[in-house]
């Protein structure tokens, strides 16, 4: 397979005319920067995929969601659907069965009050057209649960009616994974930037069983103020039908995940995404055979609690 050295950004080249009704838009297809159509996590992305290393990817719409078959199972018309796409994106990416992440993408996810962080389910390697099919199941069935109702409550947000988008992209076979916080999220400092990254997938950051490195910088030149190298035991890896974490290996863990010029390199990023948005980024990141992918541009939504205490 050599996804990891051919992944490209613009797969609309191979793709077919937009259709207007289709329940399929490519990230790159103006349309999804529609948050209506595609929700907000697909929609920054997709405003974004012009000017960043952002891998391909395509979106179901959340009318693909509300017209699903009864029992919440993708269609044969829908499933006819992914298959093309899928078909597309391998083409493109030079893989006859190429490793995909399918995401949910909530029409009310990643807004200014409420980024729905670790509520909806995402499903790293994945191949395979009924693989992905069952992952959108998955990712539909997952705005039901009583964790993400309840997120929902405490947000003052419908929980009738919950229309999800499902973004399935690439998969980056990261040899680190970084998250970037454009102002300091726990002193709510602006002209600092905090940086944590780790070897692997993301899933282990994200889930909190690895203590990541981490760098404070000051967002005004660029300098790193402090570093915390840590000791990283876990990381998450590609298996056979998904993601495994396992033990790093000793040499690995005490080395920095990330040399100073990377470390600088995602600053500047973050700075210029920051300024291009409008408001406080939270960006996802991954560094494949010495390429930086752009993975995620959230808000930061826990800043306005924090400033008013």
């Amino acid at each position: 397979d050599s996804s990891s050295s051919r992944i490209v950004t613009h797969p609309r080249a191979l793709s077919e005319p937009a259709d207007e009704r289709s329940d399929i838009v490519w990230l790159d297809d103006p349309r999804a920067t529609n948050a209506d159509m595609v929700g907000a996590k697909a929609a920054h992305l997709s405003r974004l995929a012009q000017r960043h290393c952002i891998p391909p990817g395509f979106c179901l719409t959340a009318d693909a969601h509300l017209t699903r078959e009864f029992g919440g199972t993708v269609g044969a018309n829908l499933r006819s659907a992914i298959a093309r796409a899928y078909e597309q994106l391998a083409a493109r990416c030079g893989s006859d069965s190429p490793a995909v992440a399918v995401r949910s993408s909530a029409i009310d996810e990643d807004g200014p009050h409420a980024s729905f962080a670790g509520q909806h389910e995402t499903y790293l390697n994945i191949r395979g057209v009924e693989s992905i099919c069952d992952a959108v199941e998955r990712c539909w069935a997952s705005a039901q649960t009583e964790q993400v109702l309840a997120y929902r409550r405490r947000h003052n947000l419908p929980i009738d009616q919950i229309r999800i988008a499902v973004l399935i992209q690439l998969l980056v076979p990261a040899d680190v994974s970084a998250v970037l916080f454009s102002i300091n999220p726990v002193t709510c400092a602006r002209d600092e930037m905090v940086l944590t990254a780790s070897w692997g997938l993301g899933e282990s950051i994200a889930g909190g069983t690895v203590t990541p490195d981490m760098w404070t910088i000051c967002k005004a030149d660029g300098a790193i103020l402090r570093e915390q190298i840590a000791s990283k035991q876990r990381m998450t890896v590609s298996m056979l039908g998904g993601v495994r974490e396992i033990d790093v290996p000793r040499l690995m863990r005490a080395q920095p995940s990330l040399e100073p010029d990377r470390v600088r390199e995602i600053a500047t990023l973050g700075i210029t995404l920051e300024r291009h948005v409008g408001w406080p980024v939270d960006l996802e990141l991954a560094l494949a055979a010495g390429r930086l992918y752009l993975l995620q541009c959230r808000p930061i939504t826990t800043l306005p609690r924090l400033l008013s205490n």
